[in-house]
């Protein structure tokens, strides 16, 4: 089980953005980084700090996966046919984690992930509590009985602020079909990732 060790908000000041399209995030009221030298000038960035900083923002926002989970994740894209970038963000999006997010069963990445890890998830009928599992095409994922009854999962499936994508099909509250692997420009993230730098920082 991967455990957040950083308060995800703390991220989104280090990156200063909102990552996550949260209306309660820090960034929407000051954009500089946290801590007491938070609003000192920033100085240039190099290609490497540029590269760097897409790469904790893509790992940020999967959930602050460890590095061993996400440089797995590049380097099995980097053997699939295509562009790496594409198939990193491909296999990012098949997590089961992150499509239980996307179907709104949870109102955030670490919130979906514990709803796996406690065992309230099956896929195609059967229990998964692995919340790295790849996704396919077609899978069938359901939110099992006493998970429809949390406050948790209710609050997610009123939430405005984001909407179900096209490669979620939904069938009810509690089940939905993965339809397909999606490309970045279906990915409906709330700021700009570069993937693209996430592949030049591990191919240096």
């Amino acid at each position: 089980m991967t455990k957040r060790t950083s308060a995800k908000y703390k991220l989104d000041r280090r990156m200063g953005e909102n990552i996550w399209g949260r209306p309660k995030s820090p960034v929407n009221k000051r954009e500089y980084g946290p801590g007491q030298h938070g609003q000192r000038r920033k100085s240039k960035v190099s290609d490497y700090g540029v590269q760097l900083k897409a790469k904790q923002k893509l790992k940020g926002y999967y959930g602050d996966i460890t590095e061993k989970q996400f440089k797995r994740s590049y380097t099995d894209a980097s053997k699939m046919k295509g562009d790496t970038s594409q198939n990193l963000i491909g296999l990012l999006e098949r997590r089961l984690d992150m499509v239980v997010y996307r179907a709104k069963f949870a109102p955030t990445i670490f919130a979906a992930r514990q709803i796996v890890n406690h065992g309230h998830i099956l896929v195609n009928g059967v229990k998964c509590n692995i919340a790295s599992r790849r996704v396919n095409p077609g899978d069938e994922i359901t939110l099992g009985t006493k998970a429809q009854e949390m406050a948790l999962v209710m609050e997610a499936q009123g939430l405005s602020e984001r909407d179900i994508p096209d490669y979620v099909s939904p069938d009810g509250a509690a089940k939905i079909t993965y339809v397909r692997v999606p490309t970045l420009d279906e990915v409906p993230y709330p700021v700009k990732m570069e993937p693209n730098l996430v592949v030049e920082f591990y191919s240096r």
